[in-house]
């Protein structure tokens, strides 16, 4: 039969255009198997070496994206690179006055880094130790970009600039416009903490296990594979949290105003984690993993490895399809591509499946009903948690335009929901309205 006369092929529209191009994603993955396999073979396993795997990660992106999609002409970053100059007295006190705005935006952030003492043990004292090493260099720098691009912008009174006229009395207080950029940065000071302090550990796990240890069995096989996907997920989204600037039309149009999307995201971050060990969701007492209950079958074990190293994939393939443009409560450009062809929340599903199969709830060592049944129903609440999220990011998204377009296409053609709808027996109108979320 000829496809294309079929009715279905015939009236299917194109999918939207995605906001990022699959190139960035496979330039930045390029780099970081440039810098990871020398890293193994010379054993360079430590702070700085996963640190220049983040920056192998972000360069060849930024290059592909300057070079060959040339973001930085995209009407969206607010940028005229074609217009005259106008002379630096013109936007010298906005740049002052957004310098200011600025300046005190990072030391409110620090006054919390400061005040919170899980900032100051653990993982997260690199970071601490990293933003101490960094913000004399930041302050620096930042006045000669700030007076560069305030020429170029085509309204450089934004968030920093209404914070800083606010301050020193120039202007009113325009709450909207102050809040969205506190928003934004609260976003991204708590987001980058988090992605910093776990770079290293996740690196070192991938680049010192032996060769001979990784081979050792199917197990050790596959659990490699999924610690160095984990490698791929946390460089693309640190590099994502450093990288929200104009130039590279990768900054935040907006971070979500519900307190439940903040409630929602926060609930899955330390030190606000429900799910951790004695979190009020924590499904583990009484749990062993996959390979206990796998262990003597070696075809189920390879089958289940597979189905795990799989969904990890899927799940790092989503991180990877942001580009430099990964971050939680925000809209910065809205991807269509990759795994968000095939469903709304790639890495939700994958993530959530992952944990249902590893760890297999219902299972426990201490013969107890009680227990599994607990576990099983903490489960699939940290699931109610994670569809909570995606309920408020939609919501929070459905503001933009080209994400409607999106939900509407993905509502009557996405695979997933499209699956959803024929175990439902439920039809979406072309709006998208009543799609399933997933």
């Amino acid at each position: 039969m000829d496809m294309s006369t079929h009715p279905v092929a015939a009236t299917r529209p194109p999918r939207p255009k995605s906001a990022v191009s699959h190139g960035v994603g496979v330039a930045g993955l390029v780099g970081m198997c440039a810098w990871l396999f020398p890293a193994r073979v010379l054993g360079m396993d430590g702070t700085w070496s996963a640190l220049a795997n983040v920056l192998a990660c972000g360069v060849p992106m930024v290059l592909w994206s300057l070079l060959v999609d040339k973001v930085h002409r995209n009407p969206s970053t607010g940028i005229d690179w074609d217009r005259p100059l106008p002379p630096r007295r013109e936007t010298l006190d906005i740049s002052l006055t957004k310098l200011a705005g600025l300046w005190v935006t990072w030391g409110l952030i620090a006054v919390i880094y400061a005040m919170g003492r899980w900032y100051w043990r653990g993982h997260y004292l690199f970071a601490m130790e990293f933003f101490t090493a960094i913000a004399p260099f930041l302050l620096v720098v930042s006045i000669p970009y700030v007076l560069w691009i305030d020429r170029r912008l085509v309204e450089p009174k934004d968030g920093a600039y209404a914070v800083g006229a606010w301050l020193i009395g120039a202007e009113p207080a325009n709450w909207d416009v102050i809040n969205a950029h506190l928003r934004s940065w609260a976003v991204k000071g708590f987001f980058l903490a988090f992605m910093l302090s776990i770079v290293p550990p996740n690196f070192g796990d991938a680049v010192r296990t032996s060769t001979q240890e990784i081979f050792r069995n199917p197990v050790t096989f596959a659990n490699w594979l999924i610690s160095l996907m984990f490698v791929v997920d946390v460089a693309f989204a640190t590099v994502g949290y450093f990288l929200t600037m104009r130039p590279l039309d990768a900054h935040i149009r907006s971070a979500t105003p519900y307190a439940a999307g903040w409630m929602a995201a926060l609930a899955c971050y330390p030190p606000f984690v429900l799910m951790g060990p004695g979190g009020p969701l924590d499904y583990h007492p009484g749990t062993k993993d996959w390979t206990h209950w796998m262990d003597g079958q070696q075809a189920l074990l390879i089958v289940a490895g597979a189905v795990l190293v799989g969904l990890t994939a899927i799940y790092a393939w989503a991180t990877v399809a942001f580009g430099l443009r990964f971050s939680n409560l925000t809209d910065r450009g809205i991807l269509t591509h990759g795994p968000y062809a095939l469903t709304k929340h790639p890495a939700y599903l994958a993530k959530n499946s992952f944990w249902w199969l590893s760890t297999l709830p219902f299972l426990v060592t201490t013969n107890s009903l009680t227990d599994a049944v607990r576990n099983t129903v903490l489960m699939a609440g940290v699931s109610g948690v994670y569809y909570w999220r995606a309920r408020t990011e939609e919501k929070h998204l459905s503001a933009d335009p080209d994400y409607r377009a999106y939900a509407a296409w993905m509502a009557l053609y996405g695979p997933v929901p499209r699956f959803i709808n024929a175990i439902l027996g439920r039809k979406p109108d072309r709006s998208g309205a009543a799609a399933p979320t997933f």
